[in-house]
Order: structure tokens, then sequence, then C-alpha cells
């Protein structure tokens, strides 16, 4: 029994802090944002999504108050989203709503910076 409750204790501490959505790497979101169905979502602002996007991607800000309620207005639950920032941080935080909301979120790991770092194209 003693040794059953140590094993829950490191379970738990080792299981805290996984976020419920998915992150990617550059290619294996490629490779998602390819999927049928799949919604590619730009959470970045008016102005950074003007400069320079994901090609086919929406565009609803992160900041804007009511980020949650443009997002549910948009897309279905049912409808995987694939979502991603300038760096990955706001990204992060959006995917942990939107995941806390019922939706499935798949994490750009690094932004469009890492998308451009590695060469990826940009539409206007």
């Amino acid at each position: 029994m003693k040794l059953f409750s140590i094993l829950s204790i490191f379970a738990g501490l080792f299981s805290c802090g996984q976020p419920a959505y998915t992150n990617l790497d550059i290619d294996a979101f490629q490779q998602k944002i390819a999927e049928p169905g799949t919604v590619l979502l730009d959470i970045r602002t008016a102005e950074e999504y003007a400069g320079g996007h994901l090609a086919g991607a929406a565009n609803i800000d992160w900041y804007s108050s009511d980020f949650l309620s443009k997002v549910e207005e948009a897309f279905s639950k049912e409808q995987p989203l694939a979502i991603y920032c300038r760096s990955g941080r706001r990204s992060a935080a959006a995917a942990e709503k939107l995941t806390e909301a019922g939706y499935t979120v798949f994490n750009m790991l690094g932004g469009i910076l890492a998308w451009e770092k590695a060469e990826k194209p940009l539409a206007q």
C-alpha cells in the first residue's frame, strides 16, 4: 500500500504540466494543416497577419477581448484547430484556453519565426 501511494505521488508529479493540446514541430505542423478538415488559425494581430502568414490561415487576434467567442462563432468544436503566433508563446496560451473550451488543438512550436527559419512559404 505504501509503495502504491509513493508511485501515485510520482505519477501525479510527472503528469502535471503536460499540455492538453499537442505541440508540433514545423514539419509535423505542415503535415497536420494539409489534412482535410483541419482549420489553420493565425492568432496574431491583424497588422502581423498582413505582414505575412501561412496560406489559408484565418486570423483571430488572441489579444481581442472576445477571442474565444469569435473562435466559437467561426469554427465547430468538431474541427481540429492548428494554431500559431509569432514565437509560440501566445499560441500556447490560446491552445490551453481552446482545449479547455472543448477544441482539439495543435500548436506550432516556435511560431512563424520558426516557420520562416525553416524557409517555408508565406502568403501576403
